[in-house]
């Protein structure tokens, strides 16, 4: 039984991160918890950039060039202390970190619903830290099975803890305006790669030697810089008492905007047709965005050749060495402005979705991008460079946008007692469309080569393909229809998982004057301890971008 000590005032009996202990007091502001959300997902979303790691990586003993051993295979990468790691054998961090993502936020997600964010964030912290931590020593003494356990294991269970800890906080703090809240926080993760990529090649430059590319030092500061923020995002979290509503907010009607009243259990979430519905949903999308994520940089290469340069004569292959390196400059800008779209998609359309409606963005998200991707081939065969990247941005605004707008379709289904826990599951989609999206566009563009197509007409099929794709998440999404009554939980089952917080907030005060609408000082300088990095990454990132239309 929660209670309180008289003479200090404190909850007996509560641990520190316990979700009991930051249930809000009177005169919270609940414009603090979204910053506490991008201090985490800011950090963990440098998985998405860990790429600008894997050639100086490739070249750890060699620095200069690679030192390479004969007949070279994975067993001998993981173990080897003479040789240098295969890329593709780097690439592999990424993969397993992605994987995990996935398993672990389905794994882990009632266990995140039970303890609360701060605990979750807390662990999440230790693991994507520690990650990086256990990766500088297996750099130091060059064992790949130790990147591959730090990055790779630990660092992804971090992903998947870190990526879903705020999710069910934030719906319950902002019931009015669910889609703009996880926007904002998942925002975050597809940011942290516009700010940890150049800042990672600031500290490499800085502590590169004759003897070291400057990795396991860059690593060791990254892991530091990202246990401070992540940290203070933890402690930043407060859940709000049970119950608690906007003042002046009242719920939407149900039959109107498909919001639901009621909640459905963890246990039976994955029982109705809705949910699976919505995983393929998420799924297709995500394949199809990130089927041109995995192959941006080479397809703008090979689709444009030489006019990136003001040589339209000359087609990719016929490129000399200087020209390629160009193009591949130019075409890291593409990249980056795909990132930047990305993340804008995601604040954009989840806000959108407030106003519209979850389904009606995702039948805008499958309608649009089934014409833009049909219509990217025949921009390509015009020349038309701008129009052809304007189709890839909109796109890569609406593979984001799938992200931050599936939490709140969740929460409308399926009520905002157990959201983290069943958005946790829904993200084995995304482990799903990370396999199938890059293998199933890698897989088409070498056929369609090896069959003798032009390299400026081998996305043609591939593009074609992705639209189909989405022609079935646009009927997948049709069919969803509101949760049937049979599914949710009766009232006195919700107020029994809802007592020890009810305790919590009777003791502190109760809930009245809690998540007050106005931004005061304190909300004021968490936005800017967020706002101010990722400021700076956009505009590194345009500055990099602005090479495209030269």
């Amino acid at each position: 039984m929660t209670a309180i000590d008289a003479r200090t005032g404190a909850l007996e009996g509560v641990g520190l991160l316990d979700r009991e202990r930051i249930v809000a007091r009177p005169g919270f502001n609940r414009w603090l918890v979204p910053p506490a959300a991008l201090c985490i997902h800011l950090c963990i979303g440098m998985s998405y950039g860990l790429s600008v790691f894997w050639l100086p990586l490739a070249r750890a003993l060699g620095i200069d060039k690679p030192v390479t051993c004969p007949d070279p295979s994975v067993a001998r990468d993981l173990f080897t202390t003479s040789c240098d790691w295969q890329f593709t054998n780097l690439v592999t961090i990424f993969t397993i970190g992605i994987v995990l993502l996935g398993l672990s936020a389905a794994a882990f997600g009632g266990w995140v619903e039970r303890v609360g964010p701060r605990k979750t964030g807390f662990v999440a912290a230790l693991c994507w830290s520690g990650g990086f931590a256990l990766s500088a020593l297996g750099v130091y003494v060059h064992q790949l099975w130790i990147l591959w356990l730090g990055l790779g294991l630990i660092g992804g269970i971090g992903l998947g803890l870190g990526y879903i800890s705020p999710v069910s906080t934030l719906v319950k703090w902002f019931p009015d305006r669910r889609g703009m809240a996880t926007g904002m926080a998942i925002m975050g993760f597809g940011g942290g790669a516009m700010i940890g990529s150049p800042l990672a090649n600031i500290l490499m430059n800085n502590f590169k030697s004759s003897t070291s590319v400057g990795v396991w030092q860059t690593f060791l500061a990254l892991g530091a810089i990202y246990f401070v923020f992540m940290m203070g995002g933890a402690f930043l979290y407060r859940v709000p008492p049970a119950n608690w509503r906007p003042e002046g907010w009242t719920p939407p009607a149900t039959a109107k905007a498909m919001i639901t009243s009621g909640n459905v259990h963890l246990r039976d979430a994955h029982k109705t047709p809705q949910f699976w519905l919505i995983w393929l949903v998420l799924c297709l999308n995500v394949s199809a965005g990130i089927g041109v994520l995995a192959v941006a940089s080479p397809m703008l290469q090979e689709i444009f050749g030489g006019s990136l340069i003001g040589k339209p004569e000359l087609g990719f292959s016929a490129l000399d060495a200087g020209q390629k390196a160009a193009i591949a400059t130019i075409a890291a800008g593409f990249v980056g402005l795909l990132s930047l779209f990305n993340i804008a998609g995601r604040i954009f359309w989840a806000s959108l979705s407030d106003k519209i409606g979850r389904k009606t963005t995702y039948f805008i998200f499958f309608a649009l991008g089934i014409a833009l991707y049909a219509l990217a081939p025949s921009f390509a065969h015009m020349g038309s460079r701008a129009l052809f990247v304007a189709a890839m941005c909109v796109i890569l605004s609406m593979y984001g946008g799938g992200f931050a707008t599936v939490p709140a379709y969740l929460a409308d289904m399926f009520g905002t007692q157990f959201v983290g826990a069943i958005h946790g599951r829904l993200l084995t989609a995304w482990s799903a469309a990370g396999v199938v999206g890059p293998m199933l566009v890698a897989y088409i563009r070498d056929k369609q080569l090896q069959a003798g197509v032009e390299r400026a007409l081998a996305y043609d099929r591939t593009l074609y393909i992705l639209a189909s794709l989405l022609v079935i998440g646009l009927i997948c999404n049709a069919l969803v229809r509101p949760v049937a009554s049979k599914w949710f939980m009766r009232d006195e089952e919700v107020a029994a998982l809802q007592a020890k917080s009810a305790a919590a907030a009777a003791v502190s005060g109760g809930s009245q004057g809690i998540g007050k609408g106005t931004v005061d000082a304190k909300a004021i300088i968490a936005w800017l301890v967020v706002g101010i990095p990722i400021l700076w990454g956009v505009w590194k990132t345009l500055d990099s971008a602005v090479a495209i239309f030269h």
